[in-house]
């Protein structure tokens, strides 16, 4: 762990882990990976600082991740776009369970690769 982070709550880091986590509902609802790290910033950022950073983070990177898709849907018309789908749901996954389990161990500074930064 990093000495200059401020001590957090194990609660708090449990809501910045469910922020990442909340993402996964997108796999069973259109738009949901936007939606859950949404409700939950929106409802705890004011009380908790690493609610607040993570939301930012998971909803830039749900954000990106949704542009890759749409994109994925339009290229299925020339048939790199089942390919490309393919490949964007799984980093998705990947991604999304790596920055829980940074955030579960303690590493409260995890940012995702790759991410446009919307929100700052």
């Amino acid at each position: 762990m990093n000495d200059v982070t401020p001590a957090v709550s194990k609660e708090e880091q449990n809501w910045a882990m469910l922020c990442h986590l909340s993402a996964l509902i997108g796999f069973l609802i259109p738009f949901g990976s936007i939606l859950g790290p949404l409700v939950i910033w929106l409802i705890k950022r004011a009380d908790m600082p690493l609610v607040d950073q993570h939301g930012k983070e998971a909803l830039n990177f749900q954000l990106t991740v949704t542009i890759l898709a749409l994109i994925s849907w339009a290229l299925m018309v020339v048939l790199i776009g089942f390919v490309l789908l393919a490949v964007v749901a799984l980093g998705a996954l990947f991604f999304v369970i790596r920055a829980a389990i940074k955030i579960s161990n303690g590493e409260l500074g995890y940012r995702y690769p790759y991410a446009i930064r919307f929100l700052k």
